[in-house]
């Protein structure tokens, strides 16, 4: 099938039904799960070994779909997400797990100062567009992701120019989240500016991948996108290298105190997106008893949790960086309870992908948002730990003490945890979904796909 240049991903009605359109989503009993046969390019500002969740993530899938066969290359920039001590030196071009892996140099600021990540943003992008404006090619299917935010505009103008078939993945919805955090203004020019070239965006992309209902919801709502082009996804944990495992064997509990008090871990980005004044009030209360609170990470908000830390002479309390990738399998089961948290308004906008490593780990979840949350409805429907209101600290102090009360049953939450974890959300589960996506978008233009096990 011929499909005009600038057509394949935005006249989706001049094209007819084929075998992945009519397939079942990937997973379901009723259908097979299929694949491109072409190669798949994904395109993302991280990926490792920088530290970054999403770039672990897009490295894990990448790997996994060269496991089902799919020839895949990866276009991103070197290590800068983290610390400077983060930032393990690597070629600008290698193969990695069977991936084609091309990292392009950047200035490497500080994320956490606006025009650091604008410079950041801006010397990865402009080169990426050229790249990808002279040497896409017409078979091959590509994935573009929200890091930065705006990366999937590339592939929007190049589909105008050719033929350019393209997925895009959404990770954090901007200029949403400028907004929320107050970088640009409501309904100014900037945000109306960037949401239509988000209609753009997403309105020539051949498919739409988020990670919850909420997002979906925002897409569809905002962009006016038909919700048969826009699929969940959920993230996932590597379950082979996170595992169940009781914290008295744990290293880092041994080195940093954690064996004897009940010990309430959040590990990750300590960025601005996730809330952690609840946590900080609960262990200002719980100073004298047999608790301890630990923060392990780096991101906008490590600052003002020192501060927080020594303001309120916090010594049940513990700060630490990143751990290193090779220690993090020993780091994320020291704990009771592993915390995962996101901020007022903003599920649908971002979604917490550390929730997976709490499940993959085994320890029961305590969970932080609003009422009306998709995190709540996990934690609460799969029993997996226990479900606390942002903002109530008196529910979170009585909370982690009846927890403490009965390790009997935040042993079964944890149990209960880690079988959830591996009845949906592996990594091999989610890339057989990303896979079947890819096809949908590889049949829409007419390049092959094939079936996969």
């Amino acid at each position: 099938m011929t499909v005009p240049n600038g057509q394949a991903n935005n006249d989706q009605t001049s094209v007819p039904a084929s075998p992945a359109m009519n397939a079942a989503p990937a997973g379901s009993p009723s259908g097979p799960t299929l694949a491109p046969d072409v190669p798949v390019v994904i395109l993302n500002q991280y990926y490792v070994p920088d530290v970054a969740s999403t770039g672990h993530l897009l490295h894990e899938l990448a790997r996994e779909l060269v496991t089902l066969g799919c020839e895949v290359h990866a276009l991103t920039a070197w290590p800068s997400y983290g610390p400077p001590d983060t930032w393990e030196p690597c070629p600008l071009r290698e193969m990695r797990d069977g991936v084609d892996v091309r990292r392009m140099k950047t200035t490497r600021f500080s994320k956490d100062l606006l025009l650091g990540r604008v410079a950041n943003f801006t010397t990865f992008t402009i080169p990426l567009a050229l790249r990808t404006l002279i040497g896409s090619r017409r078979n091959r299917v590509y994935l573009y992701t929200t890091n930065p935010p705006f990366l999937g505009v590339i592939g929007a103008l190049v589909s105008l120019l050719r033929r350019h078939t393209y997925v895009q993945l959404l990770h954090d919805a901007y200029p949403d989240m400028a907004v929320w955090v107050g970088t640009i203004k409501k309904d100014g020019i900037a945000e109306r500016v960037w949401h239509a070239m988000n209609k753009l965006m997403y309105s020539r992309a051949a498919e739409t991948i988020v990670l919850c209902e909420a997002a979906k919801d925002l897409v569809c709502r905002n962009y006016g996108i038909d919700p048969a082009r826009v699929h969940v996804i959920s993230n996932w944990a590597d379950g082979e290298v996170v595992l169940p495992k009781d914290k008295r064997a744990t290293k880092f509990s041994k080195t940093h105190g954690l064996v004897e008090p009940f010990t309430v871990l959040y590990s990750g980005n300590l960025g601005l997106y996730y809330e952690f004044e609840t946590l900080i009030g609960a262990a200002e209360r719980l100073k004298g008893e047999n608790i301890k609170f630990v923060f392990v990470g780096s991101g906008g908000r490590k600052s003002w949790i020192a501060e927080q830390i020594q303001k309120k002479h916090l010594t049940n309390t513990i700060l630490l960086p990143y751990q290193p990738t090779a220690e993090v399998p020993d780091s994320l089961p020291s704990c009771d309870t592993s915390v995962v948290s996101i901020a007022k308004g903003i599920e649908g906008i971002s979604y917490p992908s550390k929730l997976y490593t709490s499940l993959a780990v085994g320890k029961s979840v305590l969970a932080l948002s609003e009422p009306k949350s998709e995190l709540r409805d996990l934690v609460e429907q799969h029993r997996v730990g226990r479900w606390v209101q942002i903002g109530d600290v008196d529910s979170c102090v009585t909370t982690i003490r009846n927890m403490m009360a009965h390790p009997e049953e935040v042993a079964a939450e944890g149990r209960r945890a880690r079988e959830l974890f591996d009845r949906e959300y592996t990594r091999p589960m989610a890339a057989k979904k990303y896979a079947h996506v890819l096809a949908l978008a590889a049949e829409r233009a007419g390049l092959p796909v094939r079936s996969v096990s």
